[in-house]
């Protein structure tokens, strides 16, 4: 089991890195090293070999690797990222690069998206270096750079050029699951990701016939472009239920007492109160406009505007996902994929998945664990490229009035040190057995 200085060195960890400013603004503006450098030099302090990688100088990746006691078995992936979604110092009741501890809890950028995460990788590599400990397979431990955007500097690099590193890895975890979800009943769930959607970041981009502002123009680009902005921001999708979903959904419903109905799904998230909110965003594809560029001047009609739009797409629905937006654009508006990865699906029925599961039950017995299907996506999309099926586990017991999911991105993003110490644990007891 993991030992006092591995609860205390989580704390510590989280901490540290959060006072590095590892901002990710999109478009290369980032600076991960001085984080990778904190990283490399706790795993070569419990006896490892850190690599250090970089495609763009400064956008720093680690890469380690724990020899197993048997040869035979696949290797396990472990990794986290290193960067963060910016925050407004203005809007937080702390300085959000602070890292401050008080009243029990670790505040600022990242404490849990996901130095968390990172710091408990690093604790457990630590502890089980004092104490002899090796894992049954070779575990990689990789911490990424670029997450936050389009992971060219990060784990797309990994894969695409150092594959070598990965070498018999056939299943990562990583972030988004094993977290305490209260379901304002009393009963607390732990979904543990075992799936992603798609992402399609799309460009729309409408042409017309530039002119003044105070004629008629039938081919203004503005209001062409409004026209199917308009059109995909309400369009219903269809319901798509991948065997994630369907199995969350199954799970959910036996544990709450009411009828699986799969025909009427909506009438069935209904059903599941506040339980509804860990699968209603994956039922279906999705397609929300975000940002607008049209014009230069009041009295002058642009020639070109364009649109962006996060799209999400469900396993085996990518091509209806396409079929909708070429007829929702229409023919005056044209789109592209600004970026694009890939739907996850992974196994339940695995041994990985079980062991996850006992992991979370030994130190949560009053829980329930799901499995789930992230709305969104992680590094375990480019690292699928290798083969690797990837998993959401980055264990946290959280109290009642500690909404995690809206922590992401969020406003005060913190946790609190008693959900790092039940990660350490949870996460040194999956993979000494795993």
């Amino acid at each position: 089991m993991a030992d006092q200085q591995a609860l205390d060195e989580v704390v510590e960890f989280t901490s540290g890195l959060i006072r590095i400013d590892t901002t990710n603004r999109g478009g290369g503006d980032c600076q991960e090293r001085p984080a990778a450098e904190y990283a490399a030099e706790r795993l070569a302090g419990a006896g490892l070999e850190p690599v250090m990688l970089e495609r763009t100088r400064g956008r720093t990746n680690v890469v380690a690797r724990i020899e197993g006691t048997d040869p035979s078995a696949d290797a396990l992936l472990v990794h986290g990222h290193l960067d963060v979604v910016p925050a407004e110092a203005a809007d937080w009741s702390v300085d959000p690069f602070s890292g401050e501890i008080r009243d029990g809890v670790v505040w600022g950028r990242g404490a849990v998206d996901m130095k968390n995460m990172d710091a408990m990788i690093l604790a457990v590599v630590r502890s089980w270096a004092r104490q002899g400990v090796r894992p049954r397979r070779d575990v990689v431990v990789a911490f990424t750079a670029d997450e936050e955007a389009s992971a060219e500097d990060g784990s797309g690099f990994l894969a695409d050029e150092h594959p070598e590193l990965f070498e018999g890895c056939t299943e990562g975890v990583s972030e988004s699951g094993a977290f305490t979800f209260h379901d304002g009943s009393g009963r607390q769930l732990y979904p543990i990701a075992a799936g992603e959607r798609g992402t399609g970041w799309l460009k729309l981009t409408a042409r017309g016939r530039a002119g003044h502002g105070s004629k008629v123009n039938k081919e203004n680009a503005v209001t062409r472009l409004a026209a199917a902005v308009t059109r995909i921001g309400e369009h219903e999708w269809p319901l798509r239920l991948t065997p994630t979903v369907r199995a969350a959904l199954g799970e959910l419903a036996a544990l709450y007492g009411v009828d699986a109905d799969f025909e009427d799904v909506d009438g069935l998230l209904r059903k599941l109160g506040p339980a509804a909110k860990l699968v209603e965003a994956t039922v279906r594809n999705s397609a929300n406009p975000t940002m607008l560029d049209a014009g230069y001047k009041v009295n002058v009609i642009p020639g070109e505007a364009v649109a962006y739009v996060d799209g999400r797409y469900l396993a085996g629905g990518e091509e209806e996902f396409r079929d909708t937006l070429d007829r929702l654009t229409g023919p005056d508006v044209d789109w592209e994929f600004a970026h694009h990865e890939v739907a996850l699906q992974a196994p339940l029925d695995s041994p990985t998945y079980a062991r996850m599961r006992a992991a979370v039950e030994e130190f949560a017995p009053e829980g329930h664990v799901v499995p789930y299907c992230m709305s969104g996506g992680t590094d375990a999309k480019q690292f699928s490229r290798l083969g690797i099926t990837g998993y959401g586990f980055a264990p946290l017991k959280l109290p009642e009035d500690l909404d995690y999911q809206a922590l992401f991105h969020g406003v005060d993003e913190r946790v609190p040190v008693e959900a790092l110490h039940f990660g350490v644990r949870v996460l040194d007891r999956f993979l000494r057995s795993a």
